[in-house]
């Protein structure tokens, strides 16, 4: 399969996470939020796990030991704090009580984010099918827990659950067209730079945004369910790392 194909299944099978959010519709609260905060637990670490086991070695490797791969990083890190402190973009899953932006906010950062998420993974794609689909595969585990997390932020908000599934994915399908943008772009630029640039992205969003999550519950049995799902995304990232 070539790879315009794989950056256009992988764009549209990430865009269809984001009907994931109605799962929330099938389960008790108190089940909801016993499930979410493990997952963005696993997240966490699948997203450390992934950016420095695969993403900063093969930054590395295709573009060398130098400074310009860590400006790169420090971009990624500095280009998501912009979208947070700008457009209130929030993937916490904190009661929605504590944070209520307005729906539409969220799905115009939502969308800017996945066409930044869609052009970091066309990139690598097109560096290497391999990192392309470890790339995916680390973007894929946080997007659930966002998926849950906004789902039920925007259903608090008022809209209808299926306004909120429907807007979503329309939110959602800016991916594939930042995949296919980097894919168009591949001839002109050195679409390597976008691998460190999604490296800076996700260390930003598992450290800034998902990591504090897990460390609010005073109980602890949760304490150490959450850090040993933290710790088994790590690992596995690790282990594929080391079979590769």
């Amino acid at each position: 399969m070539s790879v315009l194909w794989w950056i256009v299944l992988s764009g549209l099978a990430m865009s269809a996470l984001a009907l994931t959010g109605g799962i929330a519709l099938l389960l008790p609260e108190r089940a909801f939020r016993r499930v979410v905060v493990p997952l963005v637990a696993l997240a966490a670490g699948a997203l450390l796990g992934g950016a420095l086991f695969h993403m900063l070695p093969e930054s590395v490797r295709v573009l060398g030991n130098d400074l310009t791969v860590y400006a790169w990083v420090a971009a990624g890190l500095l280009s998501f704090l912009v979208l947070e402190q700008f457009l209130h973009w929030h993937h916490c899953h904190r009661p929605v009580s504590d944070h209520r932006p307005l729906g539409c906010l969220i799905l115009i950062a939502d969308g800017l984010h996945n066409l930044v998420g869609g052009m970091a993974v066309g990139g690598a794609f097109v560096v290497d099918v391999r990192l392309g689909l470890v790339t995916w595969l680390v973007a894929a585990a946080h997007e659930v827990p966002q998926e849950l997390g906004d789902f039920g932020i925007l259903v608090h908000s008022g809209w209808s659950p299926r306004q909120a599934l429907a807007y979503n994915l329309v939110s959602a399908l800016t991916f594939p067209l930042g995949g296919l943008a980097a894919y168009a772009a591949a001839d002109g630029i050195d679409v390597a730079v976008l691998v460190p640039f999604a490296v800076g992205n996700f260390l930003y969003i598992a450290v800034a945004d998902l990591l504090p999550e897990i460390t609010t519950s005073p109980v602890p049995r949760e304490k150490v369910l959450h850090t040993a799902s933290f710790a088994l995304g790590l690992a596995a990232l690790l282990g594929i790392a080391l079979l590769a």
